[in-house]
């Protein structure tokens, strides 16, 4: 086994789960499911990151998304399998990592585990953020309210001073002309 080989892991998959036929073109993908690619600058930057010294081919580039997308599709679809067993109806993380467990992907699920603790340990900081500002929601509620009201007055009164200026420009173009032409008329030299 070379050292290209230690990097892939083994992967024994069931013939439920679909993947890439032989005439599929470059793109390895149908029409349907070329919705379900990962954003190209998303896979140019994995790329970029991952070879930041190495220019790679545009159909190398299309062959790595290719092979990403195949990968979650793969994944995704052990993780349905695995949530459908448990009779459950969403899948979880745990589900996810059964997966790859099953899959033969066990490499990563150190990876995928530290990912889920991050995630959740973020969302819980978002959740308390409301909760260490010491104001009731209603209190908050309440602000809010008075900000929106303030705003509509502010915008009411430029209105008014616009419609205002607009008024006064109007007069005074309809009195300019009237002077002049009766400036015309008195001049009798």
């Amino acid at each position: 086994m070379s050292d290209k080989d230690s990097f892939v892991p083994s992967c024994s998959t069931s013939n439920s789960i679909p993947s890439c036929s032989k005439t599929d073109s470059i793109s390895g993908l149908s029409n349907e499911d070329e919705e379900l690619t990962l954003p190209r600058a998303s896979v140019n930057k994995m790329i970029k990151d991952a070879l930041p010294n190495i220019r790679v081919a545009n159909d190398v580039r299309e062959m790595i998304m290719n092979f990403c997308t195949e990968f979650i599709h793969l994944v995704s679809s052990e993780a349905n399998q695995v949530c459908m067993a448990q009779q459950k109806k969403t899948i979880n993380a745990e589900h996810l990592l059964t997966a790859l467990d099953r899959l033969g992907f066990g490499d990563y699920r150190a990876q995928a585990e530290e990912v889920v603790k991050d995630c959740k340990s973020k969302k819980r900081r978002q959740s308390t953020r409301l909760e260490n500002l010491g104001i009731p929601e209603e209190e908050l509620l309440r602000q809010q309210q008075a900000l929106f009201a303030k705003a509509r007055e502010e915008q009411m009164a430029q209105e008014q001073q616009q419609w205002q200026e607009l008024q006064a420009a109007a007069q005074r173009a309809a009195i300019k002309p009237k002077t002049e032409e009766s400036s015309d008329e008195d001049d009798y030299s």
